[in-house]
């Protein structure tokens, strides 16, 4: 006969351990959405070759993780964060003054995670890469329904010494009620997407929401650190 006590404490760790690893890709997609932003950008102004080229260190280091129980969801994400990377960095290394091309470069990845997940293969990673896109969906909309498409191009134009009048301007757009108006609402729907996938308590969809909520955040300190500059 079975212990009940220790079938309770069985079934305890066993939700313990999925809780800690659902929070666990939440937080690592989390992480690896910010890395464009604050790691990618800075080197690709520079050494967009290189930056294109390192896309093949995440993708092989994605593949060893990948094969190790203990390091599987990070290996799988890593594969997902390569299109990221990879899109980000043809982007930001060449085409940076032309808005109108951002999102179909950044959507470069887009047959191949729908094909992973109609194959039931690297499901974590894959929704990782839809979530972020999202997010730069969303992040895009937002700049054409304010009305800051040309301060966009003035700035990928000038250099970064000769950028805090435009971004001033940009920041004082951002601030008029129609500005407002629109951060509110695209604020909620990023909210309203990334609240319901952490219903779904699966791995993959914590991976997709902490993509879509971490976009709210990278935003904001974006513009905090503009507001300040």
């Amino acid at each position: 006969m079975v212990n009940p006590s220790y079938k309770s404490s069985e079934t305890s760790g066993a939700w313990q351990w999925q809780l800690q690893g659902a929070w666990g890709t939440f937080a690592a997609a989390a992480f690896l959405v910010s890395v464009p932003v604050f790691i990618e950008a800075p080197l690709v102004r520079h050494y967009p070759v290189l930056s294109v080229v390192s896309t093949l260190l995440w993708i092989c280091l994605g593949l060893i993780l990948i094969q190790r129980p203990h390091s599987q969801i990070w290996g799988d994400l890593l594969l997902g964060f390569s299109w990221s990377w990879l899109a980000g960095a043809i982007y930001w290394g060449w085409f940076r003054w032309e808005p109108a091309i951002h999102l179909p470069i950044e959507s470069i990845g887009v047959p191949f995670a729908l094909w992973a997940l109609w194959k039931g293969v690297s499901k974590i990673g894959s929704l990782f890469y839809l979530g972020s896109l999202l997010g730069t969906a969303i992040t895009d909309l937002y700049f054409y329904q304010v009305g800051l498409i040309d301060y966009w191009r003035q700035l990928m134009e000038v250099e970064p010494t000769l950028a805090m009048p435009i971004l001033q301007q940009a920041i004082a757009q951002v601030r008029t009620p129609w500005g407002t108006a629109w951060a509110v609402v695209l604020v909620n729907l990023l909210l309203g997407v990334g609240i319901m996938s952490l219903g779904t308590k699966q791995l993959h969809w914590y991976a997709f929401s902490g993509a879509v909520l971490t976009t709210i955040v990278v935003d904001s300190l974006f513009l905090w650190f503009a507001s300040c500059a």
